[in-house]
């Protein structure tokens, strides 16, 4: 009896045990295995496809939330899409405009952009990218009258910013905010997410790369930098950031050729055609995404030399060059 009352005493025990150990394995799952493995979603706002991808939480309507933003933003800041803030200023025929906070917020920034650059970075640009329709056109070089006069239409310093009234002093001209509208939306994301508790992970808004913090090691994130006209994808390179954003502008990202000569998105405000120069696209490391859209730009437009010489003039700003032949000049180095 007794050896029979040991028995089941062994395994009232070892049930407990085995309750104990699933109730820690649950607990571990839940509170530390479970929250590692990061969440992701896609979608398609700006034109391009939005990557989220958070490792800190399971709350997939964070991503939710940032994916309204983009499309709150994208009925702001879009010009083609009929009765948003930028497409109401363009057909105003020069009448003041009531715009949202952060669109009249974007177009003081442009403008300033436009200042720091001394032009070459000109919100104002809208007529040449309609004529040139890069992403549409397949090989038709417009006319150079009609260049002519659509670079006529092209200077921030004729846009009127009073409050959220934004007035086009020349009602010929067009804005066209694609130099930083993704870059301000991934800052705004970036912004609404760590305010509601994720610091680990990444926005990509079609190669405007944000980070959020570092991985949870302490590590930094590892992130691939396109080599130019690569079909596969292939990365020339690859930089470590935290908490930082990385953007490219190249010729390769959008583009035709004929004749040889390829002809891409990059618009030059004061000829009117594309940036014939020493580069095949800048990736800037920065703070702000925003930053990073307009200085990718203004860097691409100066060229080689007078692009490495501007950003070695601004304080937590690096950037990496691709020449023509391919070649890295780094900023860091």
């Amino acid at each position: 009896m007794n050896q029979m009352n040991h028995d089941k005493r062994k395994k009232i025990v070892l049930a407990l045990i085995l309750a104990t150990i699933i109730v820690i394995i649950t607990y571990l799952y839940n509170n530390y295995i479970k929250d590692s493995e990061p969440i992701a979603k896609n979608g398609f706002y700006f034109n391009t496809v939005i990557a989220i991808q958070l490792n800190d939480t399971t709350d997939e309507a964070l991503i939710d939330d940032c994916f309204a933003l983009a499309d709150t933003y994208e009925h702001y800041f879009s010009r083609t899409l009929e009765g948003s803030d930028i497409y109401q200023i363009n057909h105003a025929d020069g009448a003041p405009v009531e715009v949202h906070d952060e669109t009249a917020e974007l177009i003081r920034a442009g403008i300033k952009y436009g200042e720091l650059s001394d032009g070459s970075f000109d919100i104002t640009i809208g007529a040449l990218t309609d004529l040139w329709d890069i992403p549409n056109n397949t090989g038709d070089i417009p006319d150079e009258a009609a260049i002519r006069k659509a670079v006529d239409t092209v200077d921030y310093t004729q846009i009127l910013v009073e409050g959220n009234s934004v007035t086009m002093k020349d009602p010929d001209a067009k804005l066209d905010l694609g130099g930083i509208a993704k870059g301000y939306a991934a800052d705004q994301m970036k912004k609404y997410l760590n305010a509601h508790g994720a610091h680990e992970g990444f926005i990509n808004l079609g190669g405007n790369v944000l980070t959020l913090g570092e991985k949870s090691d302490g590590s930094p994130y590892h992130i691939g930098i396109r080599k130019p006209f690569s079909e596969e994808g292939e990365t020339i390179t690859a930089v470590d950031v935290a908490d930082q954003s990385i953007v490219t502008s190249g010729r390769y990202e959008r583009y035709f050729e004929k004749d040889g000569h390829i002809y891409h998105h990059i618009l030059d405000p004061f000829t009117g055609y594309p940036y014939d120069n020493d580069l095949n696209g800048v990736t800037i490391l920065s703070d702000s995404s925003m930053e990073g859209d307009a200085l990718s730009t203004i860097c691409f437009a100066l060229g080689m030399e007078k692009g490495m010489e501007f950003i070695q003039s601004m304080p937590d700003v690096d950037a990496i060059f691709i020449d023509t032949d391919n070649k890295l000049h780094d900023t860091r180095l």
